[in-house]
C-alpha cells in the first residue's frame, strides 16, 4: 500500500524540550489509521506538525502525490472558540472557502453542499441556530459537516469522540467508515483501543518515540502497550532535544 503520508526521522519540540522525538512512520493511503498511546504521548502535537501549526520540527513530514490544500485538520474541541457569533449554517460553509475563495461569493450550490452536510451529521433544522447554543455533541456534528464540504483527502482528527454523548459518537463514526469507503486517508487519535479496533484498521502506538506502527491487531499488543506505558512514565521531562544526526 502506497503512503498518502510519511514522518522522516521527525522531531517536534516546546522550549528545546522534546514531546516528539525521532519518529519515521509512513501513514497508507486511503486508510484509516488511529494514532494512540499514554497521555503526554505526542499525538496530538505530531498532528499539529503534520498541518504545520508548530514550529520547532525537526526531520521531514512528506504528502507523496499530495496538495496540502486537500488536507482537512479537526483540533480537539477545547481548542476552537465557540463564543464568535456565527450559526452552524455559515460555519459549516467556511469549509468550502477553497472553493468560493476569501472573498468570493457563495453560489447555490455552495449552500446546498453545506445544506446536505449539515443534514447528513444529523442537525437539520439547526442551520440559524448559534454556535454558543449547541451541546458538545451537536457541536462536534456541525465541526463534522464542515469537514464534508471541505471534501479533503486527508483528513487529521484529534480525539474527535472525547466527551461527547454515545449516539452522536456512533453517527460520526459511520462518517469515518464512510470516508474509508471512499478511499480517503483519515488519520485519527483516540483513546478508546475498543474504538480503534473496531474501525480502525491501521495503527500508530506512540510514546514521544514510535513504539510500533502497521496493522491495528499486530501494532496494539499487550506488550508495546506496556512498552510505551512504560516509557511514558520513565520519560525525562527536563531532556534536551537531540541534535540531528544524535541517537534518540
Amino acid at each position: 500500500m502506497s503512503a498518502a503520508l510519511r514522518l522522516v526521522d521527525v522531531t517536534v519540540t516546546y522550549d528545546r524540550h522534546p514531546a516528539v522525538h525521532h519518529v519515521s512512520v509512513e501513514i497508507p493511503d486511503g486508510a484509516c489509521t488511529a494514532v494512540v498511546g499514554p497521555n503526554g504521548a505526542g499525538k496530538s502535537t505530531l498532528l499539529k506538525a503534520m498541518v504545520g501549526l508548530v514550529r520547532e520540527v525537526r526531520g521531514r513530514i512528506e504528502f507523496p502525490h499530495r496538495d496540502r490544500s486537500k488536507i482537512a485538520y479537526l483540533p480537539q474541541q477545547s481548542d476552537v472558540d465557540r463564543s464568535f457569533p456565527i450559526s452552524v449554517l455559515d460555519m459549516v460553509m467556511l469549509g468550502g472557502w477553497h472553493a468560493m475563495g476569501a472573498f468570493g461569493a457563495a453560489r447555490a450550490t455552495d449552500l446546498d453542499g453545506a445544506l446536505h452536510a449539515i443534514e447528513a451529521v444529523g442537525l437539520r433544522g439547526f442551520e440559524r441556530r448559534p454556535l454558543s447554543t449547541l451541546s458538545s455533541g451537536q457541536f462536534q456534528r456541525a465541526l463534522f459537516a464542515r469537514m464534508l464540504l471541505q471534501d479533503a483527502e486527508i483528513i487529521l482528527l484529534d480525539e474527535p469522540f472525547n466527551a461527547i454523548d454515545a449516539r452522536t459518537t456512533a453517527d460520526l463514526l459511520a462518517l469515518v467508515r464512510r470516508w474509508r469507503e471512499d478511499k480517503r486517508t483519515v488519520v485519527c487519535v483516540l483513546h478508546d483501543l475498543e474504538q480503534v479496533r473496531a474501525n480502525f484498521p491501521h495503527s500508530v502506538l506512540l510514546a514521544r518515540e514510535l513504539i510500533a506502527a502497521g496493522p491495528t491487531e499486530q501494532t496494539l499488543t499487550a506488550a508495546n502497550l506496556l512498552r510505551a506505558r512504560a516509557m511514558a512514565e520513565s520519560w525525562d521531562e527536563t531532556a534536551d532535544v537531540c541534535h540531528p544526526g544524535e541517537a534518540a
